[in-house]
């Protein structure tokens, strides 16, 4: 065909050109680190808010873990879905529509009056936090074509949410001391207006020009196996290996073979499967996934910790967790020039490894560590993270053509979201399982042993009428947690040292830039780039 016509003899729709000029770029960039911002402040402050949603709501262990991953597994389900469709539809079309309503569950979330309300409203926000990730790193990959400007692009990406993770808790820890604690989702709306009005104006429209039909089938079948799959692990980890919990395991697993069978023959797949035959591209997303997985009881637990254990109060807690950000924002900004100086399976490893000794000192903390040391073990978490994962993403958007951007993104994004829903489903019940084994002080009222079992926020209400009683009652519930969450660290560590080695072999002759989709295709939008493992091995040391 010339022209550009297609066999119906009709001109394709154009999509928007990438902002014209150096200026034009890096404002459309920071429209679409606003949306990493909304993302990040949001994750944030669920975890400052949850003693006093414990105590607010009263949920029972299980749901309170409901709380935390419900919005982790419905996100994971739908990002890959959600990323297709933004190639289909046009990624800004996508962000915008999200953006807005994210911020109005995010409503629904504040004025939650139970726990199962909370648990429907979190749903609600992983179902709008599936456009937002893989639509932002899409539109990275089409605005900056120069590897070294998108090294740099994702590396500002990242920095904004680690910057978001640090301002959500002293924003929120401010707002939990002031007012009640549904204030802190309602941050979340200056920032979606802000993003909308903003971003109808300077982002570029881009999307597959041969998109293909969006397979609802495969949509379905996507969101049943990753739900299925990480629901059965978090219930048998809870409660053991029942016939249900087996069945639903069993239903996950044949609906995620039955997706790829689906992608490998249809003509134009929802996930192009080739994807994983790159070995760069596979070892990242599986260090992304270990990461997390290995980190995510910490994250979880660590405002429990600093609140209810060391007795600061939210501001406090907030602004001691700022190392971690600072170290995280520091890292991401240099990751891609010490990844060209160095190798990419060295920074990765390298920070994969320093987050694993981290959290193997986690392991001798108790409940009056200092603070010298707790801060020093946040900050080598985040310059780990920092590298590692601004590394990684950049990794997986260069080993894709510009037109599966968003596709390749929702991989990584699924990833992160599994590996966060997976972590705290085995860490957080190796967690509440040592917590619960705790004995209560004699003549504790059964009523307050009950309660004080489910959650350590349950313990700290129960014991608050209780006199000396309840102060022995608080004690032995916070020494209970410490195990748990000294035995919760340590196989952190041990995921993440071994996920260093496994990075370190698998990202072997990886190089930023080298696996564009451009470069290996003469800049042929849809060519297909050379991503077979003999090429990354031609590159290998």
């Amino acid at each position: 065909m010339s022209g550009g016509t297609t066999r119906t003899g009709r001109t394709p729709p154009r999509t928007q050109e990438p902002p014209r000029g150096r200026a034009g770029r890096w404002l459309a960039l920071s429209v679409l680190v606003l949306a990493v911002l909304l993302v990040a402040v949001d994750a944030t402050v669920l975890g400052l808010a949850t003693p006093f949603l414990s105590e607010d709501l009263r949920p029972s262990s299980t749901q309170l873990l409901w709380i935390g991953d419900i919005y982790s597994f419905v996100i994971a389900g739908l990002l890959v879905s959600m990323g297709s469709l933004g190639d289909r539809i046009g990624r800004k079309k996508l962000l915008l529509c999200g953006s807005v309503a994210f911020g109005g569950v995010s409503v629904l979330t504040a004025y939650a009056t139970s726990p199962g309300m909370m648990i429907v409203a979190r749903a609600l926000l992983g179902v709008a936090g599936a456009t937002l990730m893989p639509a932002t790193l899409a539109l990275i990959r089409n605005i900056f074509h120069d590897p070294k400007e998108r090294s740099l692009a994702v590396g500002i990406w990242g920095a904004m949410a680690s910057a978001g993770a640090a301002v959500g808790p002293v924003v929120g820890g401010f707002l939990l001391e002031h007012f009640w604690w549904g204030s802190v989702f309602l941050i979340n709306l200056p920032v979606m207006a802000v993003l909308v009005i903003v971003g109808v104006r300077l982002l570029p429209e881009s999307k597959n020009p041969r998109p293909g039909p969006w397979d609802l089938p495969s949509v379905l079948l996507s969101l049943i196996g990753v739900i299925g799959v990480v629901y059965a692990v978090k219930e048998a980890a809870a409660h053991g290996l029942r016939w249900d919990i087996a069945t639903t395991a069993l239903i996950g697993i044949v609906a995620l073979a039955w997706f790829v069978r689906r992608q490998l023959t249809l003509p134009v797949p929802l996930l192009d499967m080739r994807l994983f035959t790159h070995r760069g591209f596979r070892g990242a997303v599986l260090a992304d996934l270990l990461t997390i997985l290995g980190l995510s009881g910490l994250v979880f637990f660590l405002s429990q910790y600093l609140q209810l254990v060391q007795g600061r109060d939210p501001l406090e807690a907030g602004l001691a967790e700022l190392p971690a950000a600072v170290g995280a924002v520091a890292a991401g900004l240099v990751a891609g020039r010490a990844a060209r100086r160095f190798s990419v399976r060295a920074i990765v490893s390298g920070g994969l490894a320093a987050i694993g000794l981290a959290l193997a000192a986690v392991t001798l903390f108790g409940e009056h560590t200092g603070y010298p040391a707790l801060g020093s073990v946040l900050l080598v978490v985040g310059i780990g993270a920092g590298f590692s994962f601004t590394v990684t993403a950049d990794v997986i958007l260069g080993s894709v053509p510009k037109e599966e951007a968003g596709a390749a993104a929702a991989v990584s994004e699924t990833a992160y979201e599994l590996g966060a829903a997976l972590g705290i489903a085995l860490l957080g019940t190796i967690v509440t399982g040592v917590y619960r084994g705790f004995q209560a002080p004699a003549g504790i009222p059964a009523s307050a042993s009950a309660a004080a079992h489910q959650s350590l926020g349950g313990a700290t209400l129960a014991a608050g009428g209780l006199g000396r009683q309840g102060q022995a009652l608080l004690a032995a519930a916070q020494e209970s947690f410490m195990s748990g969450l000294r035995v919760a660290a340590g196989v952190g560590a041990v995921i993440l040292l071994l996920t260093a080695g496994a990075a370190w072999v698998l990202l072997r002759g990886q190089h930023l830039g080298e696996s564009s989709a451009e470069d290996a295709s003469g800049g042929e939008p849809g060519r297909a780039a050379d991503t077979s493992p003999a090429r990354a091995e031609s590159r290998a040391k």
